[in-house]
C-alpha cells in the first residue's frame, strides 16, 4: 500500500509541477488518437486522412482550449460523411449541432466524456465511462456522456451501411434521407445504453456526494448493479441486441478501472475522521473532516 501512495503522490507532484506542458500534450495525444480513429472507421475523405493536416490540426488543438477538439471531431466526421452522400453530411451536422446545444448548455465542462466515450467503445470497455464520470463530474455529466454515445453510434452506421447508402440511386434523395434517419434514430442499442448510462452518472454522482463512510466504493458498486439492471431491463423492452456476458463482464472491468481511478483521486482515512465545531455572528458551523491518506503518513508510522 504504502508503495501505491508513493507513486500516487508522485505522479500528482510531477503533474502539479508540470501542469500546463502536460495539459497541452495531453490535447496533443487525445486530439490526433480521436481523429485518427475517425479517419480509421470512415476515412471517405482523402483528404482529411492526409497525415500532415491531422498533425496540424492535433499540434493547434494542443494550445487551444480542449472543446475546440470537439468541434475538430464533429468536422471530420461529417466531412467524411460528405463523402459517402450529401445527404449522410446534412443529417450528421444535424446531428452533431443538436448535440452541441446540449452540450455547451449543459455541461461544457465535461469535454472529455465527449471524446473518450467512443474510444473507449472502440476498446470495448464503455462501461467504465459512466462510473467514472459519475465520480469526477455532476449529475449534468449524463448529457456529455450520451452525447458521446451517440456519436459513437453515428460513425458506427456510416461505417457498416457505406455500401448501401452508396448503392442507392442519387436521384432518390428521399429513400436516402429515410434510411440513414432510420437507422439513427431507430437504434435500439443506442437508445439502451443512453437510458442505462445516463442513469449509473446520476447514481454514482448522488451516492458518491453522501458524507457516510466508503461512500466512493458504495457508489461505484451501486453504479455498476445500475448500469447492468437499467440496460438489461431496458434491452428486454426494446428488443435491444446487448449481449449478455458483455454487460456483465465489461461492468465489472469498468467497476475496478473505476477504483483505480478512485484511488488516485480519492484516498482518505475514515478512522481519523473528526468533528470540528464553530461559530460566527451568523451561523454555527458542524464540520466532519476527512483526512486525505498520503505515502508520508506510512513513512512517520
Amino acid at each position: 500500500m504504502e508503495q501505491l501512495l508513493y507513486i500516487r503522490d508522485t505522479i500528482q507532484a510531477f503533474f502539479g509541477r508540470y501542469d500546463t506542458y502536460i495539459r497541452s500534450v495531453l490535447r496533443f495525444v487525445l486530439c490526433l488518437i480521436v481523429l485518427l480513429s475517425i479517419n480509421g472507421s470512415l476515412g471517405y475523405m482523402e483528404r482529411l486522412k492526409s497525415t500532415p493536416i491531422v498533425l496540424i490540426i492535433s499540434l493547434l488543438c494542443s494550445f487551444l482550449p480542449a472543446n475546440i477538439i470537439v468541434v475538430f471531431a464533429a468536422l471530420f466526421v461529417a466531412g467524411h460523411a460528405y463523402g459517402i452522400s450529401l445527404e449522410s453530411a446534412v443529417i450528421v451536422a444535424a446531428a452533431f449541432f443538436l448535440m452541441f446545444l446540449l452540450y455547451y448548455r449543459y455541461s461544457p465542462k465535461d469535454t472529455l466524456a465527449v471524446l473518450i466515450t467512443p474510444i473507449c467503445f472502440a476498446f470495448r470497455i464503455p462501461y467504465l465511462v459512466p462510473l467514472v464520470f459519475g465520480l469526477v463530474g455532476t449529475p449534468l455529466s449524463a448529457i456529455s456522456v450520451s452525447c458521446g454515445v451517440i456519436a459513437y453510434y453515428i460513425i458506427n452506421y456510416l461505417s457498416e451501411n457505406y455500401t448501401v447508402i452508396t448503392g442507392m440511386s442519387a436521384e432518390n434523395t428521399v429513400m436516402r434521407f429515410r434510411f440513414i434517419m432510420d437507422g439513427m434514430l431507430k437504434n435500439k442499442e443506442m437508445l439502451v445504453l443512453v437510458i442505462g448510462f445516463s442513469a449509473t452518472v446520476v447514481v454514482v454522482n448522488v451516492i458518491k456526494r453522501f458524507s457516510f463512510k466508503y461512500s466512493w466504493p458504495i457508489a461505484i458498486f451501486a453504479g455498476t448493479l445500475t448500469d447492468i439492471l437499467v440496460v438489461a431491463i431496458a434491452a428486454s423492452k426494446t428488443g435491444a441486441k446487448i449481449s449478455a456476458g458483455g454487460l456483465i463482464l465489461g461492468s465489472i472491468l469498468g467497476m475496478l478501472i473505476a477504483l483505480v481511478v478512485k484511488f488516485f483521486i480519492f484516498t482518505v482515512d475514515y478512522e481519523k475522521t473528526e468533528r470540528v465545531q464553530f461559530e460566527d455572528d451568523e451561523y454555527y458551523y458542524y464540520v466532519k473532516a476527512v483526512p486525505k491518506i498520503k505515502s508520508r503518513d506510512y513513512r512517520v508510522k
